[in-house]
């Protein structure tokens, strides 16, 4: 049975161009006006997103395909508000669309069995490694092609730190918390948060995941399945039992007001305008809203202070949305055709950071002229960036510890309460086995 992936808030629902329905798309052919000679056969290829921030891009390689294969039509249906649903529908009713997107990480083997395997495809060769792991299955095959690469991270306004004395981003607990005492001896709020998003959550956890498995001596990946199997417990873990509570307490303490209240644009609107100086559980898809509101914001991004040592405070890249191509589609080979054009092509190297201004998931593309990116690329020539471990469990476990999380800060849980159900929870919801 299928798992729920990442519920989106809000609704929206965009149809561009002529929707032939949801299942695969069809052919029929044409003629030409002189000569009676059958032309190419128009395909359509019928694609079901949940990316409604990248719809004037995804348009935007729609329209130059249509320059490269004048016979292939694409229909982009997006829907934000309930896409999990109605994904699991179309599937179970036998129409799943020709492309999809779902998380990455667990949920590719989730739906592997309605996804085309792209090893030895063009497109997967153009992938990053850390990308191409990410859209990797548990027995190594790729059934995923990568929306964008992604970087997590805490943000903060270079400004802010300047005035308050901090000279340099805060690397461990010590430090962050003489930053706060020192942000608000200027009257200056030190976090912004968006605790009324369940999915902010899982991005501030993987880091403290990352430092547990490394003090252990385990990859994260073991680590969290260690934690699904049930055989891991959160206490003993210091940098999960301690650590990353004590965290969410500053944040709460020295953080905006009524923090399940704000969402995740109230958020930006409160860092974008100056009114605290750190941003947490976000990443480098917010620069471009946050400088529509204040393009004179210097941003730099810093990894979260897990514990007192400076070296595990990193940021994290990876892939974390996929999009599957439906290895039943009457289309499948105009389809996987396609995307390799988008991943391969001069025009595709460039859409990633020229038009849809993104982390490109593939190498050998230039990065968005964008702040977080260019510090991201400065910061990874000394650093290593961290493990993204919220891909080895599914969005089912990650939405519940975030309704977990706001339930302690709260007060309905104290700690042991709200730990003893993140692990049930684990257990329950971490996988798809």
């Amino acid at each position: 049975m299928l798992k729920k992936m990442m519920a989106l808030s809000g609704s929206l629902l965009l149809t561009v161009g002529l929707l032939s329905g949801c299942g695969s798309g069809g052919t029929d052919a044409s003629k030409e006006s002189a000569g009676g000679k059958e032309d190419l056969k128009t395909v359509t290829i019928n694609m079901f997103t949940a990316s409604p921030e990248y719809t004037d891009a995804f348009n935007a390689y729609i329209e130059e395909y249509k320059k490269v294969k004048p016979n292939v039509k694409i229909n982009l249906e997006i829907m934000q508000a309930d896409y999990n649903t109605i994904l699991k529908s179309k599937i179970a009713s036998g129409s799943t669309p020709d492309v999809f997107q779902t998380t990455a990480g667990g949920d590719i083997d989730t739906y592997a069995d309605y996804s085309a395997d792209l090893t030895n495809e063009p497109l997967a060769a153009a992938m990053t490694d850390a990308v191409r792991a990410n859209m990797s299955s548990s027995d190594g095959k790729v059934l995923g092609l990568p929306v964008k690469g992604n970087l997590f991270t805490l943000i903060y306004n270079k400004d802010l730190l300047t005035k308050a004395g901090v000279t340099s981003p805060p690397k461990t607990i010590a430090e962050m918390q003489d930053a706060v005492t020192k942000l608000e001896a200027k009257g200056i709020t030190p976090f912004a948060n968006a605790y009324k998003e369940w999915w902010v959550w899982k991005h501030i956890f993987q880091h403290y995941v990352d430092a547990a498995a490394q003090d252990a001596g385990v990859e994260p990946k073991q680590l969290v399945s260690d934690f699904i199997a049930g055989k891991a417990k959160i206490k003993d873990y210091p940098v999960l039992y301690n650590n990353f509570f004590s965290f969410i307490d500053l944040t709460v303490k020295h953080g905006t007001d009524k923090p399940l209240e704000r969402d995740s644009n109230a958020e930006v609107s409160d860092f974008a305008s100056g009114k605290a100086a750190f941003m947490t559980g976000k990443g480098a898809w917010d620069e471009e809203a946050i400088k529509k509101i204040n393009p004179d914001l210097k941003i730099g991004i810093m990894g979260y202070p897990v514990s007192d040592k400076a070296d595990q405070s990193v940021i994290i890249t990876g892939a974390d949305q996929a999009l599957r191509i439906n290895k039943d589609s009457e289309v499948s080979k105009e389809t996987i055709e396609f995307f390799n054009w988008l991943y391969t092509s001069e025009y595709g190297k460039n859409w990633f950071s020229q038009v849809a201004k993104v982390i490109p998931p593939i190498k050998d593309a230039p990065l968005p002229d964008l702040e977080m990116p260019k510090e991201m690329e400065s910061i990874l020539k000394t650093s290593k960036s961290g493990d993204l471990s919220v891909n080895y469990s599914l969005d089912t476990f990650h939405q519940k510890f975030g309704e977990l999380m706001q339930a302690y800060i709260s007060g309905n849980m104290n700690k042991d309460q709200a730990v003893a159900e993140i692990e049930k929870a684990w257990v329950q919801l971490g996988s798809a086995q």
